[in-house]
């Protein structure tokens, strides 16, 4: 039987963790570099140590395998302590606790393969483009946009116009500083889903940080027109009235700044910092 639990359930588990580590488990890893490895989680305090499989779940995205608590023995051999029947698997949210992956010559101490059998269901579709935009979309999400590139830009190879792809790829290439990278791509999926709120976004932010503002403009102006979202709308006018806050561009400002209220909600962040940045260009 296998049970999907949450992490901060996971969490108490551990609690009472000790920061002391063996000299065979470096906790110098977190949880997004660890896809596809078998990893170990810092010394609990009746001294053993969490062990089993970090994988992603297309729908529930990174996930810890709890294959059961080991212990390490004097000598430095791994003593596995497996759970019996139960399954135990946990959805991990990143963030900065350091694991360890454990060393395949202890993989193979522990009496475990270096892939479990099991991982192939999660496999089959590995070549799938759907299954590239997700894993592209989690590090995205992850903040690992390099990992996603290498996801994204295959499928791209492959199919240009799937669904959600040319967003996340030039939010990836956007997140990297890759700004140039970012256009063509957005350009392309914009003369084919000009509805598409996300990528106006994305496209005058790229153009906004290589300085290109009449092209951002324009971009902005098309993003508001065929755009329903209001809130998108109003976020859109939004970083080009902040560009040219920045700029001490009054008029440029003002006139985006009126765009801005225009869509935004009053009393909302948009409008309160365009309020603010008034004040400031006033003085």
């Amino acid at each position: 039987m296998k049970y999907k639990l949450s992490f901060a359930f996971f969490l108490l588990l551990l609690a009472g963790t000790q920061s002391t580590a063996q000299p065979s488990l470096n906790f110098n890893k977190r949880y997004v570099e660890c896809e596809d490895k078998w990893v170990a989680f810092s010394i609990t305090k009746d001294s053993t140590y969490p062990y089993g499989f970090i994988y992603i779940d297309e729908q529930a995205g990174l996930t810890f395998d709890l294959t059961g608590f080991m212990r390490i023995g004097t000598d430095g051999k791994f003593i596995p302590g497996k759970l019996d029947t139960v399954s135990m698997k946990y959805r991990l949210e990143p963030n900065n606790v350091k694991i360890a992956v454990i060393p395949e010559s202890k993989i193979t101490e522990l009496g475990l393969s270096l892939i479990p059998d099991w991982l192939e269901i999660y496999k089959r579709t590995a070549d799938s483009i759907g299954r590239m935009v997700r894993w592209g979309y989690y590090y995205n999400h992850w903040g690992e946009s390099a990992k996603a590139l290498t996801y994204l830009e295959k499928a791209y190879r492959l199919n240009p116009t799937y669904k959600g792809l040319a967003f996340e790829l030039s939010y990836a290439y956007n997140a990297l500083e890759q700004y140039e990278k970012a256009i063509p791509v957005l350009e392309k999926a914009i003369a084919g889903n000009p509805e598409e709120c996300l990528l106006y976004k994305e496209l005058s932010f790229a153009q906004i940080f290589l300085q290109q503002l009449d092209k951002a403009g324009e971009s902005c102006r098309n993003g508001i027109k065929h755009c329903e979202d209001k809130k998108m709308k109003a976020e859109i006018a939004y970083n080009l009235a902040y560009t040219y806050f920045t700029k001490k561009d009054k008029l440029n400002f003002d006139n985006w700044a009126l765009e801005t209220k225009k869509w935004a909600d009053a009393g909302d962040r948009f409008t309160q910092n365009i309020d603010k940045m008034k004040m400031e260009l006033n003085k």
